[in-house]
């Protein structure tokens, strides 16, 4: 079996706005002379950059005998079927055919997702919605790490 990991970071134009509005807030700042300036630049890049890493830490791993999605840690045997979701099955999933119940661990900015169904019957999640940037690896993944299967 090999493991799945993936890491949700934010995309590249993200980290350019950020850029953008730290300059800004600099400028903003220039009436004040060069001391503020300065430590706003130093301050603002510091705030974004925390936000955005902080943000795109997510994680989804696949591992000997769980799946780590985020801060969930499920085991394998208590997963169903796992269904790669195109970016309009997704946004349907994450919109009107979403389950409140559902664990989701969402990324407005990734299209894609997988869908997991948890057969626990002592787990009140129905299943488990996963933006991931690689579905079908993410999907062979589980399948293949799955108890029954292996």
């Amino acid at each position: 079996m090999k493991p799945y990991d993936e890491r949700l970071t934010v995309p590249r134009t993200w980290w350019l706005l950020a850029a953008l509005g730290v300059a800004l807030f600099g400028v903003a700042l220039a009436p004040l002379g060069a001391v503020p300036v300065l430590c706003g630049l130093a301050v603002g890049g510091a705030v974004a950059g925390v936000a955005l890493s902080a943000y795109g830490s997510a994680r989804i791993r696949v591992v000997a005998d769980s799946l780590i999605a985020g801060q969930a840690r499920i085991p394998l045997t208590a997963l169903g079927e796992a269904r790669a979701l195109d970016a309009d099955e997704a946004r349907a999933w994450r919109s009107h055919r979403a389950d409140a119940r559902a664990h989701m661990l969402l990324r407005a900015y990734i299209p894609t997702a997988v869908r997991v169904e948890v057969v626990d019957p002592d787990d009140p999640t129905p299943y488990l919605y996963l933006s991931t940037r690689r579905p079908d690896r993410l999907t062979a993944a589980l399948v293949a790490s799955r108890p029954d299967v292996a």
